[in-house]
């Protein structure tokens, strides 16, 4: 009877940790989103806003066509901290004001992954793209 008790006790405690790790899973799978698929416009020109909050671009993942203008609106919604855009393959480099909106403009030519981060820090602590600033541009 003892041993019957253990056994229960034992196999609830196992499916309560499965259904814990499939929801954290889910949730993390939730949470990381679709990619912006960008689309060219009547112009030709493929376009989106990204916001830029403390530590995070969002979207943070977008696919765009190779040999398109992209122009990129992007709005930090922080109200003291400045941030940037970077994707320094593409020679892209955009500073965004705490409030502010501004726009950028390139052409990726090379298809390929590409990463956008920014570089911003404060003395003697960790920088916005080691606290997870950084997202990928993907050229098709």
């Amino acid at each position: 009877m003892n041993g019957s008790c253990v056994s229960r006790a034992l196999w609830a405690r196992t499916v309560l940790w499965i259904v814990l790790v499939a929801w954290v899973n889910a949730v993390a799978v939730a949470w990381a989103g679709e990619p912006a698929t960008l689309e060219p416009g009547a112009d030709g020109v493929q376009r989106a806003t990204i916001t830029l909050d403390s530590y995070s671009y969002s979207p943070d993942r977008l696919i765009v066509q190779a040999g398109k203008p992209v122009e990129l609106t992007l709005t930090s919604v922080t109200t003291i901290t400045p941030h940037n855009f970077i994707i320094k393959e593409l020679a892209v480099e955009q500073d965004v004001g705490a409030g502010k909106t501004v726009t950028v403009r390139f052409t990726p030519i090379q298809p390929g992954v590409y990463l956008f981060y920014c570089d911003k820090k404060l003395l003697f602590l960790p920088g916005h793209r080691e606290k997870g600033m950084e997202g990928r541009l993907e050229v098709r």
